[in-house]
């Protein structure tokens, strides 16, 4: 009783009681941004091994309500936008990021020169000429706040003067800020719990084109922010990640508590960026087909306007180790670095939420430019985020008296057992004590007579029967005189005979 109408409670319907809370999430959603800032470029252009030191967190406050909520189909799906904004925090971060100084990976530079490599060497040459003249670098340095959210590239600019559809700013989080990743349609769970929250579309599509199978462009699970009830430690859980361009899938980890709350840990089981040699169902991510990077990595230039960029967890965690040894400065680990999703079993709604992910961009020796001329392809790090959200005070309260309710109507039946159980032990044990109550009144009736009994014998055996005064015996008349009651009462042969 108790699942069936969980099963329909929890869906994206206005009647339902979680709609408010999908359109807008109540628990705070924190992004810290960590960057690696080079210390010794020369030495690395030179041939040497790089060097970088992690600088921040720099955190920011992310608003994500669902905006343009529509419902479709007799209400089994639903439309949204979600845009996300976000504010800085001084308190929860280390630094300033309009004071801050980095040196980083020229990101715009290295695009151009990855997007050359296919040209003719005179013009790689020639481009090599102009971006010396004009200040380009391999590496660059700005503030963490230009890298973050924008500036105006002068690499950028100049093509943009002959090619007006490329952007002249340049920054990680450029047009981010306020936007949204794209149109999705949900579906609501009305027909199936099992759907509940599952991406129907996305930009109007299915499935994706970038990758090289079909499996590989599926658009499995939901955003990650909700999940179907009653959840098992077997199951495999699917989120689509549009900022990875592809879907990912969670399995169980451990059991945990939040805030008094029970709950599921999943994470990203290490095949799902293993290389195509240990798991073959990868090798659709590999584009073109056959060209593979190792375990751990996952390049997404198909959906990065061709940029070399490769997305990996932070410090390379789970990858093969020629990365984690590529750079000096890398210390993974599974605490600070590994994605997870704590939800509770019951209801399916996530506790606590740990995404981390970082951005890399591949770095490699390109004829024409004199630059990398001592470089051998490496996947260089530059930054990677942290996203974060626990659910607030308030809504654990929430959570913690609907799972009593839950679990006391669920076990309903078994305190009803349990109380006849007990009820029945105090009914044996009533019983018992009755008959003996009963076999002890019966003990006591019984010796009550038995004395009763013994008393009047003994009364009867001493009773004087004659009222005349007892005269002492004497040995004349004691054989001639019948005996008198005393001891035994006896009739004289005369009266004997007269009977």
């Amino acid at each position: 009783m108790i699942h069936n109408r969980l099963k329909k409670e929890l869906t994206l319907t206005e009647a339902s009681r979680v709609f408010e809370s999908w359109k807008n999430p109540p628990p705070p959603v924190y992004m810290e941004y960590y960057f690696f800032n080079v210390t010794n470029p020369e030495v690395f252009l030179a041939g040497g091994k790089a060097v970088v030191t992690q600088i921040g967190p720099y955190t920011y406050r992310e608003y994500r309500p669902r905006e343009n909520v529509t419902f479709l189909e007799n209400g089994t799906k639903v439309y949204a936008l979600n845009p996300k904004s976000f504010v800085f925090v001084p308190e929860k971060s280390r630094g300033n990021p309009e004071v801050d100084i980095l040196r980083t990976v020229n990101i715009p530079a290295v695009a151009v020169m990855s997007e050359l490599n296919s040209y003719s060497f005179l013009l790689r040459t020639f481009v090599s000429i102009y971006m010396k003249s004009i200040g380009v670098e391999i590496f660059m340095t700005r503030t963490v706040h230009e890298v973050l959210w924008g500036f105006k590239d002068p690499l950028l600019t100049k093509i943009h003067s002959v090619r007006p559809e490329v952007d002249e700013m340049f920054g990680l989080m450029w047009k981010k800020n306020g936007t949204h990743e794209g149109e999705f349609v949900f579906l609501t769970g009305e027909r199936d719990y099992m759907e509940y929250g599952r991406i129907d579309t996305w930009n109007g599509l299915t499935e994706m084109s970038w990758w090289s199978s079909k499996q590989s462009n599926m658009i499995n699970g939901t955003d990650g922010s909700v999940f179907h009830p009653l959840l098992s430690r077997k199951e495999l859980l699917y989120i689509f990640a549009a900022d990875l361009c592809r879907s990912i899938h969670l399995g169980y980890v451990e059991d945990v508590d939040v805030k008094g709350i029970p709950a599921y840990r999943f994470a990203p089981p290490h095949d799902v960026l293993q290389s195509p040699e240990e798991n073959p169902t990868n090798a659709g991510f590999c584009v073109p087909a056959g060209d593979c990077l190792g375990t751990g990595v996952l390049k997404v230039s198909v959906c990065r306007e061709g940029a070399p960029i490769v997305v990996s967890f932070p410090h390379f965690y789970q990858a093969d180790d020629k990365y984690i040894n590529a750079v000096d400065g890398l210390h993974p680990n599974k605490e600070e670095h590994e994605t997870y999703l704590d939800l509770n079993p019951t209801t399916g709604v996530p506790i606590r939420a740990c995404k981390r992910a970082q951005l890399n961009i591949i770095l490699n020796r390109v004829p024409g430019f004199p630059e990398t001329k001592h470089l051998n392809e490496i996947i260089f790090p530059i930054m990677f985020v942290n996203e974060t959200a626990t659910i607030d005070d308030d809504s654990a309260a929430q959570m913690r008296t609907l799972l009593l309710i839950v679990t006391l109507v669920s076990n309903f039946p078994l305190l009803i057992v349990g109380m006849g159980a007990i009820l029945l032990i105090v009914l044996v044990v009533l019983v018992c004590r009755s008959r003996q109550k009963k076999n002890e009144v019966k003990r006591i009736d019984f010796t009550e007579a038995f004395h009763s009994f013994t008393t009047a014998k003994d009364e009867t055996a001493y009773t004087q029967v004659s009222d005349k005064p007892e005269v002492e015996p004497s040995e004349n008349n004691y054989t001639n005189q019948p005996m008198r009651n005393g001891s035994y009462i006896a009739m004289s042969p005369v009266e004997a005979q007269k009977c």
